[in-house]
């Protein structure tokens, strides 16, 4: 699985990097950037619940 960001959406809220930091990082200029290209098969629903709490809806698996 691959998290897909819509950045028209992402207002870079950090809700996604506060529940799982290590697969989301903000940078200096508040850009969204997904740290890990694949989702491990025990990361699964950590990033799941990352993109549900996304105030946006700006995250996706695929």
């Amino acid at each position: 699985m691959k998290i897909i960001v819509d950045f028209d959406q992402c207002e870079a809220n950090g809700v996604c990097v506060g529940i799982a930091p290590d697969m989301f990082d903000l940078d200096d200029k508040d850009q969204l950037h997904v740290l890990e290209g694949d989702v491990a098969e025990d990361r699964v629903a950590e990033v799941e619940d990352a993109v549900a709490q996304c105030p946006k809806a700006a995250l996706r698996l695929a």
